[in-house]
């Protein structure tokens, strides 16, 4: 395009924008409702934009929300924890340590990297030795038992995840009822399977699994998940199937919990 082309486009569009500019101030003054329709009109652009800005503010504020509800969350597990360790001991005052509660420690963490695509997952939480997480201490949330610590640095920690075939839980089906394994299945990511639960035992589909207790990893009666169908293995027990209530897709906080018996639970265990 030749140069007088150019100009004689830029000189054409810039009458083009002072006649608009022109009509509209004379819109604006030569009627009144002319003038509301215009500040109607600029107060709903003005609207949009500053509603605009205010969900792009909210929206890098959730990182610090759910930071703050993860905390929440937290101090009420562990206070109800305390509250259940009252319960058990008749005259006791709450315990005065720090993330204690009965026989356990409470430690706050965050998942910093997850496996959850092969049959062997872990991962690794931004706790380590220098917080108090010690090898063999379990890692659990509102809505189940989700692994092990494995290995323990300064500042991190490796852990199992349940959805590992080198993993078991001791879990009571019920809070009253009989006690068995319990693997994740390999094959769902909510399903895991219930095993040497005796013929004798009634149960219905919707009965919640917890924790037992009988290990010196988790506490007891964390619920894991419910009942499904179940089938006689070799004429003896029932292998059940359960729907874990955890969703390992969305872990993002945890807690690990410290059995502050385990080392003399332990030496009791070699010396026989």
């Amino acid at each position: 395009m030749r140069k007088s082309n150019i100009i004689y486009h830029l000189i054409n569009a810039a009458i083009f924008i002072i006649l608009e500019v022109a009509a509209l101030n004379m819109l604006r003054h030569n009627g009144t409702m002319q003038g509301i329709w215009l500040s109607k009109g600029a107060h709903a652009v003005m609207s949009a934009v500053w509603g605009g800005s205010q969900s792009i503010a909210d929206y890098f504020s959730l990182g610090k929300r759910n930071d703050a509800l993860a905390q929440e969350n937290f101090d009420l597990r562990l206070r109800l924890a305390q509250l259940e360790a009252v319960s058990g001991a008749a005259g006791t005052d709450i315990p005065k340590a720090q993330g204690t509660a009965g026989n356990y420690r409470y430690i706050h963490a965050e998942i910093a990297k997850i496996s959850n695509n092969t049959q062997h997952n872990y991962m690794i939480i931004d706790k380590g030795s220098d917080d108090g997480v010690t090898e063999g201490s379990g890692v659990i949330t509102g809505r189940g038992a989700v692994g092990v610590i494995d290995a323990v640095s300064h500042k991190y920690s490796y852990a199992r995840s349940f959805r590992n075939h080198e993993m078991s839980i001791s879990a009571r089906l019920g809070r009253q009822g009989a006690v068995g394994p319990l693997n994740w299945d390999g094959k769902r990511g909510d399903g895991a399977v219930l095993k040497e639960i005796p013929l004798h035992m009634a149960f219905e589909p919707g009965d919640t699994v917890f924790t037992s207790g009988f290990s010196s990893i988790f506490p007891p009666d964390i619920p894991l998940g419910a009942v499904g169908q179940a089938k006689i293995v070799n004429g003896a027990t029932y292998e059940i199937e359960v729907t874990l209530f955890e969703d390992f897709g969305a872990l993002r906080y945890v807690t690990v919990v410290n059995n502050l018996g385990k080392e003399e639970i332990k030496t009791l265990e070699d010396r026989q």
